[in-house]
This record gives C-alpha cells, sequence and structure tokens, in this order.
C-alpha cells in the first residue's frame, strides 16, 4: 500500500530551478525522519546519483526513469564529445532504454554554448524539466519526495558552484574538459 505524507510534503518550500536552496539535503532528511517511515527515509537517505549506483531490492519506478534520463543524456553528451575529439565513445556509454530528441537537443545545446558554466546550466535545467514531468500524478507519495530530494541536490550543487573561487573553478574546468 502506497504512504502518503500529505502533512510533511505540504510543509516543504516549493523549489524552483536557480534559487538557493532552502536547507542542505541532510536537514531535509533530518526533517523527514520524524515523519516518514523509517523504510522511506532510508530509501531517500541512499538515493542513486548514477546508474551504476543502483542496486535495488525493489524497484522505484521514478527512481529507475530518472537515472535512465540522466545516463542517456550522459551518453549522449559521450557521444558529441567523443565525435568532436574525434574518439569512439562507445566504450564510455551506459546501457539504458530511453531514447528521446529531447535529450539529444539538451546535450547539443550545452555541448554547443561556449561558457562552461552556462553549459551546466543548461544540462541541469534539462534535469529540472525531467524531474517536473516525472512529478505528475505524484503530489503526497514517496515518489514526490524522491523527485524533490533530486531537485534539493541539484540547487545544492548549483549553491556550491555559485559560492566557489570562480576563476579557479574556471581554470580547472577548462584544463578538464
Amino acid at each position: 500500500m502506497t504512504q502518503f505524507y500529505t502533512y510533511f510534503i505540504s510543509s516543504l518550500p516549493m523549489l524552483h530551478y536557480g534559487i538557493r536552496p532552502p536547507f542542505t539535503f541532510e536537514e531535509f532528511l533530518e526533517s523527514a525522519g520524524a515523519l516518514i517511515g523509517e523504510k522511506d527515509r532510508v530509501f531517500l537517505e541512499n538515493l542513486p546519483e548514477h546508474i551504476d549506483e543502483y542496486r535495488p531490492k525493489s524497484v522505484n519506478g521514478t527512481v529507475r526513469a530518472w537515472l535512465d534520463f540522466d545516463t542517456a543524456l550522459r551518453n549522449e553528451l559521450a557521444r558529441i564529445r567523443g565525435h568532436s575529439k574525434k574518439i569512439e565513445a562507445v566504450k564510455f556509454l551506459r546501457p539504458v532504454t530511453v531514447h528521446a530528441a529531447d535529450i539529444a537537443f539538451i546535450a547539443a545545446s550545452a555541448h554547443r554554448h561556449p561558457h562552461i558554466l552556462e553549459a551546466e546550466g543548461i544540462l541541469d535545467a534539462g534535469r529540472w524539466a525531467k524531474l517536473d514531468e516525472l512529478s505528475f500524478g505524484h503530489y503526497f507519495d514517496l515518489d514526490a519526495l524522491i523527485i524533490y530530494a533530486y531537485k534539493l541536490k541539484i540547487l545544492e550543487r548549483w549553491d556550491k558552484i555559485n559560492n566557489a573561487d570562480k576563476e579557479r573553478l574556471l581554470d580547472y574546468a577548462e584544463a578538464h574538459r
């Protein structure tokens, strides 16, 4: 039976792409601890970031869809970068079942952008849009919390970027591009 966390989810602030995170992921988990089941809290605590980390005991459709999208986006970036550097990208690709035109468009738009941080912004805006798409029909259930958690992680990443030494960060990124 699906658990609904109406009170907890209703109390969370809305997240919008580009804002500062209202709290850290750890603070999110801490506040969730008292209001959601232990099993779901542990699940949120161990959300995989990449497909290689996904070793489910029970398959969650939202996590699987998110990881398939993100992996397909990374694969498309590898193909584009490999083509531009005349390197065969096949050995860098991960298996996925998702192939969509929007993924190719997001990756190509980011790759063509001359500024690396703005290119990363294009990628994360595409990721955010996918999370918005996955949220349809999930309002107060675990899937809504999963989507919230992934969005919070995106905002935290940008908060770190925005507060980092920009010159040093750009020098490093350009050297490793």
